[in-house]
């Protein structure tokens, strides 16, 4: 991985780190100050707690993908300390999900009249759920790759002992 795409990365993953603090100050400052606007015709504080806790999910995605950055950065992304990583990945898109189907469920009484948003919002969740099934995917790869990794070495320590 080249170095301007690293730093690319990084800058992104940086970016989207401060805008989620951000968005769960804001949120928060707005439930805990009582200047909530809240009308009744919106559950607004159920919906801001889902944001709080669907940033929360973000943050961790993009830990795990930073941490990821740095493995492949110093040719160390083919051992067992990223699946711990990848796993961190994989459970932050499934609580994404989880957000999104608990926003469907708050804003579901609300589309009555129009129930086809509500199923393209249920569509949605799945679709995040399909998410997490590829990075999965991947993951076995990676698992993989780093038992060939291993049996490489091993038949490379043999190798050495026969020469």
């Amino acid at each position: 991985m080249g170095k301007l795409t690293v730093a690319a990365l990084r800058a992104v993953l940086m970016i989207v780190f401060v805008g989620t603090l951000f968005i769960q100050a804001l949120m928060a400052w707005v439930l805990v100050s009582g200047s909530d606007p809240e009308d009744g015709t919106l559950p607004l504080t159920a919906f801001r707690v889902a944001t709080i806790v669907g940033m929360v999910a973000v943050q961790v995605a993009v830990v795990c993908v930073g941490r990821l950055v740095t493995m492949v950065r110093r040719g160390t992304v083919f051992s067992h300390a990223a699946f711990r990583y990848v796993d961190g990945v994989i459970g932050a898109i499934v609580a994404a999900a989880l957000v999104w189907f608990t926003v469907t469920a708050i804003n579901a009484p609300g589309q009555r009249d129009d129930p086809g948003v509500t199923l393209i919002m249920g569509g949605i969740g799945v679709a995040i759920l399909g998410v997490a099934l590829i990075v999965l995917v991947l993951r076995m790869l990676l698992a993989q790759a780093v038992a060939r990794d291993v049996e490489a070495a091993q038949m490379q320590a043999e190798l050495d002992e026969v020469i």
